[in-house]
């Protein structure tokens, strides 16, 4: 039931006292994590702490795939290609965090472009060709990654954009090599 479908609750929870409405209030909060997490940096953080929090992602994205690359091989294998697609969605996990709580648009694109310049790099035998069910599957996920990547990258200023070209390019360049 909705508090707003029921007026006169409403009108009972904010007729309470104060004291009563706050012990409410962080009980509330206290059951959502991420709403703790977005109201610590919204309330407590400053610059200093976004660029600590990204350093911090980037260090967890390149602990990540140091995982990846000494757990799957870099050969076409459907063991190989459902390994890299759950670490590639693990990965895309911490951005979407990191987006959720702190809504810092270059950071969040230059993550996804550094999740897909990586797994290019250490994988590239994965992305080519196959007819394989899961190499299918993990195709059609870095394409969604990929648009995903571009839509967020020109909605970036222009000054940001430009930053951040040079990984788009790549990016894309190896998208269309291999036909993603």
């Amino acid at each position: 039931m909705s508090l707003y479908k029921d007026q006169t609750l409403k009108e009972a929870v904010l007729n309470l006292p104060q004291k009563e409405k706050d012990k409410l209030l962080i009980r509330l909060i206290n059951k959502d994590k991420m709403l703790v997490k977005q109201l610590h940096y919204e309330l407590l953080e400053d610059e200093m702490d976004l660029e600590d929090r990204i350093n911090d992602l980037k260090n967890r994205l390149d602990r990540h795939f140091e995982l990846a690359q000494a757990s799957i091989k870099n050969l076409p294998m459907y063991s190989n290609y459902k390994q890299l697609h759950a670490y590639l969605r693990q990965a895309s996990g911490l951005v979407n965090e990191h987006e959720k709580i702190t809504k810092d648009k270059f950071s969040v694109v230059e993550c996804r472009l550094i999740i897909l310049e990586d797994a290019f790099d250490l994988f590239p035998r994965l992305f080519e060709p196959s007819a394989l069910a899961p190499a299918l599957k993990l195709h059609k996920y870095i394409q969604g990654r990929i648009k995903n990547a571009m839509t967020s990258f020109d909605k970036l200023h222009e000054d940001l954009q430009f930053d951040l070209q040079d990984q788009m390019t790549r990016v894309i360049d190896f998208a269309q090599e291999h036909r993603l």
